[in-house]
């Protein structure tokens, strides 16, 4: 990783152990989405305010798994064992990125590094206050 030193230090080439660890995580996130199919919608809490000010700390985002995310679409994935809340970007080299909303968190650089996308962010919910709540709509947009 280029630009995240705190990522780049835990880059490490796999073992048995990590694998198992991978299988961990995995069931972990299974556990997670209470037994939903792969292929359901699910919900989550956001803690913190890395994704401040669209995404503040304590909203629901709704997640519908997806492979693809296109460019600028709030995704929900996995780098280096590690679940991210951030946006997709690929910029105009093709370097694609996880980026912050809060410009105090760093930009995570995908070149090189092991992720995989768990789905795209299709709500945002407030409990108790709906007129908060909100859509996201990617279809019509190209990667």
């Amino acid at each position: 990783m280029k630009n995240n030193p705190e990522i780049k230090e835990r880059m490490i080439e796999p073992t048995a152990m990590d694998l198992h660890k991978e299988e961990e995580i995995r069931k972990d996130l299974e556990s997670l989405l209470g037994g939903c199919s792969s292929k359901e919608p699910f919900a989550l809490q956001v803690l913190g305010d890395s994704m401040d000010p669209e995404f503040p700390d304590k909203c629901v985002i709704v997640i519908a798994p997806s492979q693809q995310a296109p460019n600028n679409s709030y995704v929900f994935a996995e780098v280096e064992h590690e679940r991210w809340f951030r946006k997709y970007s690929k910029d105009e080299q093709g370097i694609e990125w996880l980026v912050a909303e809060n410009d105090a968190y760093p930009k995570i650089e995908l070149t090189d590094l092991n992720w995989h996308l768990h789905g795209v962010i299709t709500q945002r919910n407030f409990p108790g206050k709906r007129k908060l709540n909100k859509k996201y709509s990617y279809h019509n947009q190209a990667n």
